[in-house]
This record gives C-alpha cells, structure tokens and sequence, in this order.
C-alpha cells in the first residue's frame, strides 16, 4: 500500500498553527513592521516549523526587486480566430515598461494543471507580481496565488467569488451587447439571434444577458432564436444553418466571440447570402480576423489598453504597499461599426 504525501503547508495552516489570522501570517511575511514582536516572532516560529517554503518566496517577492511581471500563457485553441490574448499582450508590455516593469510569459509543462509554472517563479523568486486571466472560468490562479500572500491582478472579475479581494478589471459585456442590439434595431432588424457559449461560462452568460434584456426592452422575441456551445467557427456555423431553416428565419445574429461570428459568416456564404445587405452579422472582441474579412465585421471592441493601464496602475499601488480603496474596475467596450451590419 503507499502512502499519501503529506499536503504542503499553507497559509491557513500557518495561521493555525500560531493562533492567529490568516492576515496576521500575511502582514508578518510582507509588512512585518504592522505587527508586535511577540506576534511577528509566534508567526515566524510557525512558519519555520511547517517549513513554509512558498511563502517564504512570497516575502521575497515584495524584498527582493526584480521589476518583472509573470503572465502564463496558454496554447492557442484550435478552429479559433479569437487574438484578444495577442492584443492584450502588447498592451500589457507596453503600460508596464512605462511604470518600470517588464512582463516574463510563462507556459505549464502541464496543461491541464492550471497552476503548474507557477510554483517554479515562487521558491526562486524570479518575479514581483502576477497577472491572472481567464477567471471567469472558476481558474484556480487567483485563489493559489491568494493563499500563498503573493502580490497579483486579474484581468477579468472573480465571478465565481464576488467577494474576492484582490483587484482586477473587466469589461462590461453586457453593455456591449446591448450597444450591438440597439444598433440592429435601429436598422430596422426585429428577428435577431443570439449565438452563444454554454451556461457554465459565466462572461458568455453575462453577454447573453445583455441581448436578453434589450430585446424584451425593445419588445421583441427572443423565441427559438438562441443557440449555446463551444467557441469555435463549428459552432457559429451550425447554429446558422439551423436557425436559417427555421420561418420566420433571423435578420441579424449577435454572437459572443468573433471565433463564433466567423462561423455563421461561413454558413451565410454557402447559401450565397451576403452579410450586411442579406443578413446582419455581429461578434465580440474585434479581432483582427474579423476586421480583414470580406465584408469587414462589426465587433464589439474591449478597451484593453484601458485595462493594462488599470492593471498596472493596482500593481504599482500593491508593490508600494498602498491601500486599495476599490479594488475592482469595469470599463466599457464600444461597437466597431462594418460592412457586415
């Protein structure tokens, strides 16, 4: 029989053991000048004890300067033609090298472990902060990194912790949607569709409520007009080609991705219908695949210089030991208006 490894100590392990809070442990390991003597010296007592490697990296995160950034990147999904990430990047380059900083991008020899590499930058100390993505997905990055009191920011909010208390910033697609229905509308388009991702994507879902709600706000029917799924070109296509077999079919499509829009522009052009003048046709992140197109996409566009600029700016405030007032931000996207709409 073999035996089960005993679990790395963590945070509220250390807290445990010393008897006091888990913001107790964190203060000792990153402002230690806030504590008592006799608490600063219980919990480093605790901590030699459990021998709490990762958070003795963590202390050296905010001692040890190295003016690097970590962001893990992942592989690009197949049948995507989603860059946001591409987009993000350079903005993200671009607003740290301005503060002082540069980004180190990192890859998981495990993709399927969503906290491998992260560990490696922790015990050698190699960065100051993170940058987390993705957290709509229930990511475990934010609450891995929260435990350990390492310094980071996420772009996108805790959707599946509300409370959660590190900062992050978003983008509002909700108000984006609702921008790229009431421009349908106002061209006159009453049977518009919805192509979307599948319930457990909380962002997908927050899309969704915006055509929802603007279209029962502007009285129209969203019946046998809605499709879920993957975000892939695949999708867009078949949910196209079902609702377009449908009576009465669709005048217009609103899609959650412009991977998902790509694909109903595909079905559009196998039944010799011209998008923007047969049927209109609108995505979400303005990629660049979208804008190259023939006719051009419109798209909601994220404002992601924006939200590197905000990023950076709570990693500064983080790093300088400020207090973060608010510690979340959503910004508003706009609608890229094309040839398709």
């Amino acid at each position: 029989m073999s035996r089960r490894t005993p679990s790395a100590p963590t945070l509220a392990t250390v807290a445990e053991e010393a008897g006091v809070s888990r913001q107790t442990v964190s203060n000792a390991l990153n402002s230690p000048d806030l504590l008592r003597p006799d608490t600063l010296a219980r919990v480093q007592d605790a901590i030699d004890r459990l021998g709490y490697s990762p958070n003795r990296a963590a202390r050296n995160l905010r001692t040890r300067a190295s003016h690097l950034v970590g962001l893990r990147v992942d592989r690009a999904v197949e049948d995507s033609a989603n860059a946001l990430m591409d987009r993000f990047l350079h903005s993200l380059v671009d607003s740290t090298r301005a503060a002082g900083y540069h980004v180190l991008l990192f890859t998981a020899d495990d993709t399927e472990d969503p906290i491998d590499g992260y560990d490696d930058l922790l015990r050698s100390a190699a960065v100051d902060a993170f940058v987390v993505t993705d957290t709509y997905r229930g990511n475990p990055h934010a609450a891995y990194l929260a435990e350990r009191g390492v310094p980071f920011v996420a772009f996108g909010r805790p959707w599946d912790e509300p409370t959660a208390r590190h900062p992050w910033v978003d983008v509002d697609g909700r108000a984006g949607i609702i921008q790229a229905v009431d421009h349908l509308v106002e061209r006159g388009h009453q049977r518009i569709a919805w192509v979307g991702w599948q319930k457990n994507v909380l962002i997908g879902e927050d899309r969704r409520a915006g055509w929802v709600t603007r279209m029962h706000e502007h009285g129209l029917s969203t019946s046998q007009l809605s499709a879920r799924g993957d975000d892939t070109v695949e999708l867009g296509a078949k949910a196209a080609a079902a609702m377009l077999d449908g009576d009465p079919r669709p005048t217009a499509f609103v899609c959650v991705s412009d991977t998902v829009a790509m694909g109903v522009l595909r079905t559009l052009d196998e039944r010799g219908l011209r998008a923007g003048r047969d049927v209109a046709v609108v995505g979400f992140d303005d990629s660049v695949a979208g804008q190259v197109h023939t006719p051009a996409l419109t798209s909601v566009r994220q404002p992601l210089e924006e939200v590197a600029v905000e990023l950076v700016g709570f990693l500064g405030d983080l790093m300088a030991h400020r207090p973060i007032q608010d510690n979340g931000k959503v910004l508003t996207p706009t609608l890229s208006v094309r040839a398709t709409s």
